[in-house]
Formats: C-alpha cells, structure tokens, sequence
C-alpha cells in the first residue's frame, strides 16, 4: 500500500520521549512501504520539521512539555492539515483525550503502552494506522455535516420496532458514527456497533455519544439487551456478536484472535447478525480502511438484511465500503447525513418480529 505517486509513505514522529521515537522510528522504518522522515521532541519542533520535511503522516504523543498534543493538531488542522495519528496511554484520561483529538481532526488512534511496544499485534497495528493515515482525506470532517444535528433529528418513530441495526466502521468512524447517532430518536432500533479502537478509548466513545445523543450509548457487557434506543458499541481488544434467547436480542463477548486484522471485526458482527436476525436486520458499513465487513456484510444481505454502504465522498478512507460494494454486499450506497433517515425508513417497512 503506497501513495498513489508510488513512492513510500513519509512519516515524523513527536513524542517527547526518545525511547518511544527510538521504538516507533523502528517499527515503521521495517516496514518497506514506510519511511521515517523525522522525529521531533515537542510541538514547536515538530512545526519546523513539519514544513522541512513535508511528511504525509504525522504520529503525535497527547501529553508533551511546552505545549499539548490537542493544541498543536488544532493548530495544525487551522494552517496546514495533514493526517494524523494519535499516541495516547492505555487509560480512562488517555481514552477521554484520545476522544478529544479525534474531535479535532485526528484520523486514528493507537494505544501507548511501554510493555506493549514489543508485541508484535502492536506493531502491525501501528503500521497498519499509519498507512491508513495516509489515505484519509484531511478537511473532509463528517462531523462538520452534523454541527446542527441536535436540531435535526428524526421525530420519534409511529410504532416500535424489532429490527437490529449493525454498524461497523474504521478510520474516521468516530465522526460518521456520531454523525448519525445524533440524528436518531430516543426509540431508533436497537443497534449493535463496532468501531475500530483499542480498549479502554471505546468506553470513553461510548460515554462521549451518551452525552450528545438521545439513544443511550454504552459499551457493551457480555449479555446484554438489544433493544430499541439503546446503542451497544464493542469494547476493544473484544469481539462482539449478536445472539438470541427467545424472542430477545443479545451480545456476548468473545476473547478470540484477531479477525480481518482486527478484535473487535466487524465481520464477527457482521456474520452473527446474519445468521441471528437474517431479513430483521439492517447492516451499515462506513468509513475506514481495509476489507473488513465485506463478507460479513455480504452475508447479511444473502439472509435477507438490507445493506447500506456510505459513500466515497462522505468517507474519510473509502476502503471499507468500497470492498464491500464490490464483492455485492450493497444494497445501497448514501451519503453519511442520509444514512440516519434510511435507518428509519427500513425499520418502520416491515413489522415482522423475530423473522430471521
């Protein structure tokens, strides 16, 4: 995966510790596909590296000396937007802030965890971050399209409804999810979601959408409902899937490998949701890089479930969508401030109870 000029992708790294620029200078640099650029030990070191080097990805510790991490990228996405990536500790204030960053116009998030940087997982997720990085389309904030979302949302539904909606995003996700769960009233469908993060950021996520949205919001916990207005996004580092007691909707969590690269995947969610809800059940697929979803999404849609995908000019990385609508998973493709209403639309044509 290379820039579209065929040349590699070309990275600074700000932290201010130099065992973590020694760490991640190596971690990219072994990769063929990436090349370090540059390191910086603060912000105003980092600006003059920035407009040195030109780099197309800039990875950037949250806590630094002389000035934060949220101030310079919300400088940074002022007078010269570039991709970034966020470096942020594995814990609830590093999650909170994390949040923070990407509201600002960061791209991806990876955990900072010093025992963590041998792993190997934590490698491949870095690198894979950065290349992802490396596609998105700076500026294009589909959060900027739900600015009025308080004022616009969607009046509440004539009757309840026993569709499941399952949601699943990557790379600028967390904009395009909040850009319709804002819109979505107190009694939407019951909706399943995963977003690609590491754990302990997606609690900080789901407390973040709580806050703005009239659906309740919460990470899920092994067992719980699905049911009408309330959002269950997956914990990190867990994958989620749908099952059924009965005539009731549930999660439970599950502590596998990695799937399509990622814990939690959406393809796990995807393919539970096929096989539990078939026809009863609305599959989304948004913004982010790879292929995961695809063939959870394609599934759904031969058991019945209708398929939405956004599209291209709304996705900061349309690379998610894009494989699932050419491997024939859609059904249709919307801009991301359409897809809410669609939700709707789908849960009020059919009153079908547990048909799946």
């Amino acid at each position: 995966m290379k820039l579209l000029n065929g040349s590699k992708v070309r990275v600074l790294i700000v932290d201010d510790s130099a065992v973590v620029r020694r760490v991640f200078s190596s971690i990219l640099s072994a990769d063929p596909e990436i090349e370090v650029v540059g390191v910086a030990p603060d912000p105003f070191v980092a600006r003059d590296r920035i407009l040195e080097l030109k780099p197309d990805v800039v990875t950037l510790d949250i806590e630094m000396p002389r000035m934060d991490g949220i101030t310079f990228l919300r400088r940074l996405m002022e007078y010269y937007p570039i991709p970034v990536v966020i470096v942020s500790s594995l814990t609830e204030k590093g999650g909170e802030l994390a949040m923070e960053a990407i509201s600002e116009g960061a791209v991806e998030v990876v955990s900072k965890s010093g025992q963590a940087y041998a792993a190997g997982e934590i490698s491949a997720e870095l690198i894979a971050k950065v290349k992802a990085a490396s596609k998105a389309l700076v500026g294009k904030r589909t959060a900027g399209t739900v600015a009025s979302g308080v004022t616009n949302r969607i009046r509440a539904l004539s009757r309840t409804t026993n569709r499941i909606v399952a949601i699943g995003a990557s790379t600028g996700g967390v904009q395009a999810v909040q850009t319709i769960l804002q819109r979505l009233p107190a009694d939407a469908p019951g909706i399943v979601l995963v977003q690609h993060m590491p754990e302990n950021f997606t609690s900080a996520f789901a407390r973040r959408m709580n806050e703005i949205c009239e659906v309740e919001v919460w990470e899920a916990r092994d067992g719980d409902t699905v049911s009408p207005g309330k959002v269950l996004i997956a914990p990190g580092n867990r994958h989620m899937l749908l099952s059924r007691s009965g005539a009731v909707y549930c999660v439970r969590l599950d502590d596998g490998n990695r799937v399509s690269l990622h814990k939690p995947s959406v393809d796990v969610l995807f393919l539970s949701v096929a096989e539990f809800a078939g026809r009863n059940a609305v599959g989304v697929i948004l913004t982010g890089m790879g292929a995961d979803g695809a063939d959870g999404l394609g599934q759904m849609r031969k058991a019945g479930a209708r398929t939405i995908a956004q599209d291209e000019a709304t996705c900061v990385v349309f690379g998610m969508p894009k494989e699932a609508i050419e491997r024939g998973g859609v059904d249709e493709v919307l801009p991301i401030h359409r897809i809410s209403d669609r939700i709707i639309e789908l849960a009020l044509t059919s009153d079908n109870g547990l048909g799946g």
